[in-house]
């Protein structure tokens, strides 16, 4: 029990370090900022879901997804640094990337498209990064059916955890305003473009084996 104890403790650090939720936040709420509360709730629920339903697979069948499509970590990690790079540096320039809000039109696609950020860039490669898939692949296969098990229920609870500081997160932005709002975006978009590009070194680093 003990084991089972401290192995439990050493996976939610391992994934709160990598997934970061209280660093996610502002991210969060740039991305969120022209949203009602009900659909900054729903964005969160869907994303957060979304995370979850990545980890737990690839908790369970990580490698053999790989090697199906013939897929490398490195490559993951390239591809989803280019997305989130992308992001921030239109987050950085003030305006709305096609990736964040695609497609304007009527109420109900307006809707979906606020709603469409939840799967990218939040819950993959924000949330279910090539990080935190790496780490739960990892952890998974350190050991048994029960280290798979308390690795799959230590990201839920981080999953709890981050969608009540993402909905409360919210109220942040009536007590610092709309121009606060806009330099917390461009700061966002900043971090946003140096993780991206942290993720496309990492991604090179393992595709070429060079030394870090």
């Amino acid at each position: 029990m003990k084991d089972m104890l401290i192995h439990a403790v050493t996976v939610f650090m391992g994934f709160f370090a990598i997934m970061n939720p209280i660093a996610n936040v502002p991210i969060f709420l740039s991305l969120t900022s022209d949203d009602d509360e009900q659909t900054t709730a729903a964005v969160a629920l869907r994303a957060l879901s979304l995370a979850f339903l990545i980890v737990a697979l690839f908790s369970i069948a990580g490698k053999v997804i790989f090697e199906m499509f013939g897929l490398t970590l490195p490559a993951f990690q390239i591809t989803g640094g280019l997305i989130v790079f992308l992001i921030g540096i239109h987050m950085l320039q003030g305006s709305n990337s096609n990736v964040q809000h695609p497609g304007e039109g009527t109420k109900e696609k307006s809707h979906e498209a606020a709603l469409s950020i939840a799967v990218s860039p939040l819950a993959m490669p924000i949330l279910a990064g090539p990080g935190t898939i790496a780490t739960a692949m990892n952890f998974s296969a350190s050991g048994g059916f029960i280290d798979m098990v308390i690795t799959i229920a230590m990201f839920a609870v981080l999953c709890v955890i981050t969608y009540v500081l993402f909905v409360f997160g919210g109220r942040f932005v009536s007590y610092i305003g709309t121009n606060a709002l806009g330099v917390i975006t461009r700061m966002m978009g900043l971090i946003l473009a140096v993780i991206g590009t942290q993720m496309v070194v990492e991604g090179i680093h393992g595709a070429f084996n060079l030394p870090k």
